[in-house]
């Protein structure tokens, strides 16, 4: 009897107890949302600000924080800002047990720099580095060094970067887009690394009589030598390619000062490549841009699918970008990431903010509407480049806007009490989270593969022809291409390299190892990326494609691919993913309704 009752009271309030659930579950729904964005219901009140500054005391690195947040934020530290003294030898070098090494293709990113975008109080963070021997002496040699290829700190040889200061223009500060002391300083440490695991291996440190002495329309000879001495140094067999970017130009300068004795580095000359993707002669490619606006709006939709994270990239958006856009549109994650980095990776304190008024939040671009901060701007939208952003004009650059409103001492009644707003750690570890997340779809998604092929075609054929070059045998050993984020993550894509962060570093390193095989005339290559042996995940090396040998003294095994592999990759199989037989039928392909060729 009881049992009836209680059932038939169970189905009489049965729509209460729906109610009842309901409201649990919403409340719960809301008390999440406050909890992951924090202050965010202050992020509409910020773009009449009255004040800027940061917590002095609160490093970002700071003890204080819960430790589980602090492991993560060390992560975050270690992967993106890549410290100088961290940077150390990994898998590369030339001594393989039953191989000789027969040149060495370098691509890096540029180092350190400041933020790409106009950032609130960046003049308060400090961008210089000291107590580094190795930078030190670099410094001291330019300094003290005055010859036909430097003077006063310039690269004053004939060519494309003729009066390039070699060193960052401020020690201290983070200048819009330039290379920092730091960035400097780790350029120097990877020129060390390539020193220890190619130089001797090379040759790059041979002398020959002055009689024998070659050179190259790029590689002059005119570098000061021994006058007395009979020998000096080859100069043809390194090959030097920048973009015409200070940035660039000066982490591959930096490098080699770290690989070369300094008479063969005053001779070099250097290459200007006026793509950041290096296509050499193949650029023009229509159906890269649509897959770029196509990846931009994929980025879109995932980002339109995370209110939350949408909302803190407003709220940190305002708080630390200078010029906020037109109200209505998102801000690029990314280009929050890039000012986020300048305080991370300086141990800098985050910022905040006073607020004054209610104003609807500022705006920013939209992935794709305006060029990603983690990559370089390409006039016209072509990828192609030539001229040099100028240090006076970025130094320089607008101020913070003109404050109309009564100073903060002012006399009135009118003026609304003042909130501060700071940008959180909690904040920062959701949107890095988040952005990892992206990133990682980005560079794996079908549409990232195919803008890969078209945009890295032309560095493809020049590295497999300076392969080609090598094994032949001819002169050069060492190429060099000093490029961005964008050169190695469409590099990346095209090969089907597979990373753990979707995103590149600064001062990151990628090298294809030539090698010829001691019992016959076997030719093979190695890629190794920031020290690590990657050659069995590329697509033309995977499912046993590759060997797998000693690496001698060094202990450890090395993976090697059939040069043969890439070679017919390139030449037989590069578009096939694309439905085309060529770069000019690729790039002129038209989309489809249910797909792209």
């Amino acid at each position: 009897m009881l049992l009836k009752e209680i059932a038939r009271f169970s189905l009489q309030h049965r729509t209460l107890y729906c109610y009842l659930i309901l409201s649990i579950w919403i409340f719960l729904l809301i008390a999440g949302m406050y909890k992951y964005i924090g202050s965010i219901e202050n992020g509409n009140n910020l773009l009449n600000a009255k004040g800027f500054g940061y917590r002095k005391k609160d490093r970002f690195l700071a003890e204080d924080v819960d430790p589980i947040d602090r492991v993560k934020i060390k992560e975050i530290n270690q992967s993106d800002c890549t410290h100088p003294f961290s940077i150390v030898m990994g898998d590369e070098g030339g001594s393989l047990e039953g191989w000789s090494l027969q040149g060495v293709l370098l691509l890096i990113r540029h180092g350190d720099r400041g933020p790409m975008a106009h950032v609130r109080g960046i003049k308060e963070v400090d961008c210089g580095y000291e107590n580094d021997p190795t930078l030190a002496r670099y410094i001291n040699f330019l300094q003290n060094t005055t010859t036909g290829s430097t003077s006063g700190g310039h690269w004053m040889k004939t060519g494309p970067f003729h009066g390039f200061p070699l060193l960052p223009v401020a020690s201290k500060l983070c200048l819009l887009a330039q290379l920092t002391h730091k960035g400097i300083a780790q350029m120097l440490h990877v020129g060390d690394i390539v020193r220890q695991a190619y130089a001797n291996a090379l040759g790059l440190y041979t002398r020959v009589p002055i009689s024998t002495q070659r050179t190259t329309p790029f590689n002059g000879s005119d570098f000061s030598s021994n006058p007395t001495s009979s020998f000096q140094y080859v100069v043809d067999d390194v090959v030097i390619y920048s973009t015409r970017y200070r940035r660039t130009f000066q982490s591959a300068m930096a490098l080699l000062f770290g690989v070369l004795p300094p008479e063969k580095w005053l001779a070099m000359q250097i290459q200007e490549s006026h793509s950041l993707s290096y296509c050499f002669s193949d650029c023009a490619c229509p159906q890269a841009e649509k897959l770029k606006k196509q990846l931009a709006s994929e980025m879109n939709g995932h980002l339109a699918k995370h209110p939350a994270i949408s909302a803190i990239v407003q709220w940190i958006g305002a708080a630390l970008l200078q010029n906020p856009q037109a109200v209505g549109q998102q801000i690029n994650p990314l280009e929050i990431r890039d000012a986020l980095l300048a305080h991370i990776c300086h141990a800098a304190p985050l910022p905040c903010r006073k607020i004054h008024s209610n104003v609807a939040s500022a705006e920013g671009y939209r992935y794709g509407s305006k060029a990603s901060s983690s990559s370089t701007p390409d006039p016209l939208g072509l990828d192609v480049i030539n001229i040099d952003l100028d240090e006076g004009t970025l130094g320089g650059g607008a101020g913070l806007p003109i404050n109309t409103e009564p100073p903060d001492d002012s006399d009135t009644t009118e003026q609304e009490p003042e909130i501060e707003g700071c940008v959180e750690k909690s904040h920062v570890l959701a949107l890095m989270s988040y952005i990892h997340w992206a990133g990682m779809k980005e560079l794996y998604s079908q549409s990232m593969r195919q803008q890969g092929l078209l945009r890295s075609y032309g560095l493809m054929r020049n590295v497999v022809a300076y392969m080609l070059r090598m094994i032949s045998g001819d002169r050069v050993k060492f190429v060099l291409y000093s490029g961005h984020d964008k050169t190695l993550e469409y590099l990346i894509a095209t090969l089907g390299v597979q990373l753990e962060n979707p995103f590149i570093p600064y001062a990151s390193r990628m090298a294809f190892e030539v090698y010829k095989s001691d019992k016959d005339t076997q030719y093979y290559f190695r890629l190794v990326y920031n020290g690590r042996d990657v050659t069995n995940t590329i697509d033309v090396c995977e499912s046993g494609k590759s060997l797998n040998v000693p690496r001698g003294i060094r202990g450890g095994r090395a993976h090697l691919c059939p040069i043969e592999n890439i070679i017919r990759f390139i030449h037989d199989d590069y578009f096939l993913s694309l439905n085309a037989t060529n770069y000019k039928d690729a790039c002129l392909a038209q989309s489809k309704q249910d797909g792209f060729f």
